[in-house]
């Protein structure tokens, strides 16, 4: 059982979901809930209504907020999050992947001590490894857009891999492994009729489905 002043876990977990889906501009109802946490939809509608009698989220129509309980709730969650995928790739040289796996544990049992002294040693980071930012850190968000608005020809440079990516079976790892990351910059050779790209990164030619360049911010 959590601690006083403590909240369950899957409380924190669906905090934090609706905190990500309000960044990646998804819609906030509960198909997409159930969709990003894989879980039924009866489950979700059952813990809207106890997290509501708790007095972390509402409704306004279909759509599901977050009170000042719940941001607040939200935000730790998320700040933890993030600072441990920074920790678990930069100083333990984990995978992406393998980092956002862990972090989904790490940031239900991380104290605030560890909290910060994990900030210290990185150096107070600004964002996730994958670009989001990390709440209550000095992020001062770039002139960015989504990869499907650049044109044949045109150099960027990746800034930003929402979470909504994160969760799509596989595509971290596939990101990683072409360069397709923060930082780094490539050339879009090819624009396909579905959406699709491909890229040239590291003297790599990538495939990006539209599913992705959609979703991937850039900086032209």
């Amino acid at each position: 059982m959590p601690n006083p002043g403590e909240h369950h876990p899957a409380f924190e977990e669906y905090c934090e979901c609706i905190f990500e889906l309000r960044e990646d501009s998804v819609d906030v109802i509960q198909a997409r809930i159930a969709d990003r946490l894989r879980v039924s939809r009866p489950s979700v509608s059952e813990m809207i209504r106890r997290m509501t009698d708790e007095g972390l989220i509402a409704s306004e129509g279909a759509q599901i907020v977050l009170t000042s309980k719940g941001e607040d709730l939200a935000v730790q969650v998320v700040r933890r999050h993030r600072l441990a995928e920074r920790f678990l790739t930069d100083i333990l040289g984990l995978s992406w992947a393998l980092a956002h796996r862990e972090a989904g544990k790490w940031e239900h049992v991380m104290s605030s001590e560890v909290e910060e002294a994990m900030e210290r040693v990185l150096g107070n980071p600004t964002t996730c490894p994958h670009g989001n930012p990390i709440p209550g850190s000095s992020y001062a968000p770039p002139d960015a857009v989504r990869l499907a608005k650049i044109g044949e020809g045109s150099p960027f440079t990746v800034t930003r891999i929402p979470e909504e990516l994160e969760f799509t079976p596989g595509m971290l790892d596939y990101l990683e492994k072409w360069h397709l990351v923060p930082g780094y910059s490539g050339v879009v050779t090819e624009i396909q009729r579905d959406g699709g790209m491909k890229v040239t990164v590291e003297g790599n030619l990538v495939e990006v489905d539209p599913f992705a360049t959609s979703r991937i911010f850039v900086t032209a």
